[in-house]
């Protein structure tokens, strides 16, 4: 049986510009959702999960992340320091390496929230990652009932949860839910400096090993000013 991941690596880094004014004073991962700031939510979910250990990038604002998450112990977190430059989502996976060892681990961006079904979805992630046919194990929400989204989605999903990337013009079912579990092998040979984890995603997928779960409940993005209300909303539902 394939061990699940104990160590994570939380985006924290971005600039957050589609959420201002909010983010003007305040770094996005901090911006509050139902009285808690949005790296809660998430590092909670990963302590659920059983991650001990949580790699956070910050860039943006990064001194008020790391005195937000200095007290945190479960999971313990480790920042990783991008203030001097920008490193994109894949370039600050390459710098969090040596901090994240040579097992699968969780990457989760930290503006994704998503209201659970009947089993935890980072567990159902977990248990669900092959590292035997896959590289790259994402978490795809239906484009049909998410929160907050309105794209032409990323991927349409094979029986065997293979995924196929979204050819232009196409619309296909689901999204990317900013929850996987990656292998760090994949990032053999990647290249140096700013770049997109998409083209890890990419690599993964002409390899034939990037692979979908479907989300069980409400996936939100909560990317701009007004999804964070309409977040809000559907968790006073959902607790109701």
């Amino acid at each position: 049986m394939p061990v699940k991941p104990h160590k994570a690596m939380v985006l924290a880094a971005g600039l957050g510009l589609r959420m201002r004014p909010l983010t003007d004073s305040v770094p996005k991962p901090l911006v509050r959702v139902a009285g808690r700031p949005l790296l809660d939510h998430v590092l909670d979910r990963l302590a659920e999960a059983g991650v001990t250990e949580a790699v956070v990038n910050v860039h943006y604002l990064p001194d008020q992340i790391i005195d937000h998450v200095a007290s945190r112990r479960a999971p313990r977190v480790i920042i990783s320091d991008e203030r001097d430059q920008v490193l994109g989502t894949g370039g600050g996976v390459v710098k969090a390496l040596p901090l994240l060892g040579h097992e699968p681990f969780f990457h989760v961006n930290s503006d994704t929230m998503w209201i659970e079904g009947v089993r935890h979805n980072l567990t159902r992630l977990a248990d669900a990652f092959d590292p035997e046919r896959m590289d790259i194990l994402l978490l795809m929400a239906p484009t049909a009932s998410s929160i907050g989204y309105s794209g032409q989605g990323d991927y349409s999903m094979l029986a065997d949860g293979a995924l196929r990337k979204r050819r232009e013009h196409q619309v296909v079912p689901f999204v990317y839910a900013g929850a996987a579990i990656i292998s760090p092998a994949i990032f053999d040979g990647a290249p140096q400096g700013d770049f997109s984890l998409v083209t890890m995603f990419d690599k993964a997928n002409e390899q034939d090993r990037l692979f979908g779960l479907r989300l069980d409940g409400v996936w939100m993005h909560v990317g701009t000013p007004e999804a964070v209300s309409a977040a809000e909303e559907a968790l006073l539902e959902s607790a109701a």
